[in-house]
């Protein structure tokens, strides 16, 4: 069950984190008050509120070091609407490649598919009712519920034979006896599908305002023969969104992007000027953190659900600034962003807490896996401490990718046990720091480590 976010203290919140995250308590501790001056803006008079902006964040740190997952589990700790976007992915308008704006339009995407799905909870019992009566009548077609106005003897005698038959086959489809029977389902088809053009610009990007023109030339009938459980799926859907008051679903989506909505921007190092620019490629950079710049300050987005006002959705940008530092970046975006956090290269004992400790352990992570084949799978303590240490040694010699190299070890060390293990069922097979070091000596020994470079 979700924590109720309005009772959730910083120190709560840093411990909800912890359970899937190990270390950057800097990192943590930010986003968590970030996330808790969010709940206290609410409270204010809506004079004072408005004039309270979210005090955006950019954290600076190698790859793997829990830069995403910090933001992607706040977002589901608070139940806000969260997209990740790629600085690199943007352009400077006039130029080939995406819109800055289509980032603030997907959030609002996002929005609108997590209200829809809470609204649709509520009615999902009567939705079910409905489409249990459309199977009926689909498997059923010449015998519909008898009719009230229905008159005389005949009609009562069929209307009885037809609701005693529709009865049966109702018993038998709640029973799932009528699962792979064939009916002919009718489904909407699109004639004007979503266009992909230039390099991943959608038609919906191109101009919002001409998002009904699919409603307009589309939303035909197709005929469509399926079995009954896969005609279940359809027909809830359709009846879910005909239950849904889709102005209240864009209405409440729209309240919650703009009041709670985050936006990661990843990479944001890689659209950074160094100093002594001329023209080129660092021009181009510059113009992305300029279209970039009115986004975070504030402006008036429009989407097919109407406008969306970014004064108010936490920004939280991330970067290795290898190559450049946060001061290379346009003073005014640089103002944007007050919050600056550091998080810091993992360890072989961060490396061991990430392999043991969190609900989402690498380490169970494959138990689990292995479990469906039959095999159960023991790591000892001493084995988990070896692969930290193999872990922290090749990043330190090799490309730092932070905890994605347990990924990689991890896929060497059980390489054999997973391509063998349809043939392992009922086996109990336990790692150990021998079996460790006889599955990994080429990966401590070879200097080059280009092959397990990932």
């Amino acid at each position: 069950m979700k924590p109720d976010l309005d009772k959730l203290t910083p120190r709560e919140i840093v411990a909800e984190l912890d359970k899937y995250i190990i270390g950057q308590e800097k990192a943590k501790k930010a986003v968590a008050i970030a996330l808790r001056n969010r709940t206290r803006r609410q409270r204010l008079a809506k004079e004072l509120r408005d004039e309270i902006a979210p005090k955006n964040i950019i954290m600076i740190g190698p790859t793997g070091v829990g830069k995403t997952e910090i933001a992607r589990r706040l977002a589901k700790l608070s139940g806000a609407p969260f997209i990740k976007v790629e600085a690199t992915k943007y352009t400077e308008v006039g130029y080939v490649g995406r819109d800055v704006e289509s980032m603030v339009r997907d959030l609002m995407s996002v929005g609108v598919s997590l209200v829809k799905s809470e609204l649709q909870e509520g009615i999902r019992e009567e939705a079910e009712r409905r489409t249990e009566e459309q199977l009926l009548d689909l498997l059923l077609p010449g015998i519909n519920p008898p009719q009230p106005e229905a008159g005389g003897e005949r009609d009562v005698t069929q209307a009885a034979g037809s609701s005693e038959t529709r009865e049966k086959f109702r018993q038998k489809l709640r029973d799932g006896q009528l699962e792979d029977k064939l009916v002919e389902v009718s489904v909407t088809k699109s004639s004007f599908p979503s266009i992909e053009i230039f390099s991943g610009t959608s038609f919906e990007e191109m101009d919002v305002n001409l998002g009904n023109l699919t409603n307009m030339l589309g939303g035909r009938k197709k005929k469509k023969r399926v079995t009954v459980k896969q005609a279940r799926d359809i027909v809830l859907a359709e009846e879910l969104d005909k239950l849904v008051d889709s102005d209240r679903v864009a209405e409440t989506a729209r309240e919650r992007v703009q009041e709670m909505g985050i936006i990661f921007i990843d990479e944001i190092d890689k659209i950074a000027s160094k100093e002594g620019r001329g023209a080129g490629p660092d021009v181009s950079r510059e113009g992305v953190q300029r279209d970039i710049l009115p986004i975070v300050e504030g402006s008036q987005v429009n989407t097919k659900w109407g406008i969306v006002d970014t004064s108010h959705i936490l920004f939280i940008a991330a970067g290795a600034f290898h190559m450049t530092k946060p001061s290379d970046l346009i003073p005014e975006l640089q103002g944007r962003f007050p919050l600056r956090v550091e998080l810091t290269d993992l360890s072989a004992e961060d490396f061991h807490k990430i392999l043991t400790q969190p609900q989402n352990a690498l380490t169970m992570q494959y138990v689990e896996l292995l479990k469906t084949e039959g095999v159960a799978l023991i790591f000892t303590e001493e084995a988990t401490k070896r692969l930290s240490a193999i872990a922290a040694e090749v990043n330190s010699r090799a490309e730092n990718i932070g905890a994605r190299r347990l990924h990689t070890i991890m896929e060497l060390l059980l390489e054999e046990v997973s391509f063998n293990a349809p043939d392992l069922g009922g086996q109990t097979i336990t790692i150990t720091r021998e079996y460790v070091d006889e599955r990994l000596a080429d990966v401590v020994k070879d200097q080059d480590l280009s092959r397990y470079i990932l």
